[in-house]
């Protein structure tokens, strides 16, 4: 019998890094799905995601449907003849029928240990929490959300200063070599020469959920931590930067760090305070020690990213010593 026909379905540059890895192996899927192309950019023009365009370098057939709920949705992929459908990011639901059509069901490729992090914002809500472990799962599809049997999990250390992006790169490639793991250990059932493979049930009194990023998500608190709030700004620099206003003007918080209190600043100022300007940051007050701001980006001027030295030379009625941060 010949291996495993799959199809794939995911559209952000998580899912890209995952399907060039597939390409690579005897699972490369006879088809694509990915979510419509979207206006981007100033122009608004209509602009391709990163599955469409690596789908597209491959000749892979790639279908784009607004929704999977309906009979033309489900027949399409009946035509396919999947043995496997694999999911990573796709940002579509999966209804009951589409998740009956193959074979072997629905893979998804999920970036947490499940069941901590189900849901839309796995990478970033661990490092707002400030967890120091995640990794990423392989899955069965069920009815849930990520609530399925586990096939295969491999963790990943977050480190201090990683950011979203970066925790996600990793994540696509360790992913992307699990899946290949347990879609050969199916192909060996496929092909009548080993036991299929049994997901286990998670631990449900251990669930947690991660929560699809809002405007809320960007607004700062200076109540909080210095860790915690470096934590914020480094789980959103890359998607929706936090956010906050100097003298009414927009500032964007890239990169951060948490500091001691200094010696030469005992005398606490109200959260939210600039305390220093140097080259080596922007010193800020919050409720335990200090946050030290390294990078950032000015809504007003060309726009670009700053350094502290750059941000205090050419912002000089934002960036100094008593102004407020809100």
């Amino acid at each position: 019998m010949s291996s495993l026909t799959t199809v794939f379905a995911g559209s952000p540059a998580f899912a890209a890094t995952i399907l060039s890895h597939l390409a690579k192996t005897p699972f490369l899927p006879a088809a694509v799905y990915t979510q419509p192309d979207r206006p981007s950019g100033r122009g608004r023009k209509m602009a391709s995601n990163a599955v469409k365009q690596y789908a597209q370098q491959l000749d892979l057939p790639t279908l784009q449907p607004n929704t999977l709920r309906n009979p033309t949705a489900a027949a399409q992929l009946r035509a396919l003849k999947p043995d496997v459908l694999i999911v990573a990011a796709y940002g579509l639901i999966l209804p009951a029928e589409i998740l009956a059509i193959p074979t072997y069901g629905c893979i998804n490729v999920h970036a947490s240990l499940l069941p901590r992090w189900r849901g839309a914002a796995p990478i970033e809500r661990a490092i707002i929490n400030g967890d120091k472990l995640s990794g990423v799962c392989i899955m069965q599809m069920d009815a849930g959300l990520d609530t399925g049997p586990v096939f295969k999990s491999h963790s990943i250390a977050i480190d201090t200063e990683i950011t979203a992006d970066q925790l996600e790169d990793e994540m696509a490639h360790t992913g992307a070599k699990a899946l290949i793991d347990v879609l050969a250990a199916i192909n060996l059932h496929h092909q009548g020469k080993g036991p299929r493979p049994k997901p286990q049930k998670q631990p449900e009194h251990e669930a947690c959920y991660a929560h699809k990023l809002t405007a809320a998500d960007r607004k700062i608190d200076w109540l909080l931590s210095a860790e915690q709030l470096a934590n914020q700004i480094r789980a959103l620099s890359s998607r929706q930067p936090v956010r906050v206003s100097i003298n009414a003007c927009g500032v964007q918080l890239l990169a951060a760090r948490p500091i001691e209190q200094p010696t030469d600043h005992q005398h606490r100022e109200p959260p939210g305070t600039i305390i220093g300007v140097s080259k080596s940051g922007i010193l800020v007050q919050c409720e335990t020690n200090v946050l030290q701001i390294t990078t950032l980006k000015v809504e007003r001027g060309s726009g670009k990213k700053l350094d502290p030295a750059a941000a205090a030379n050419g912002f000089k009625d934002l960036f100094y010593t008593s102004a407020q941060l809100v």
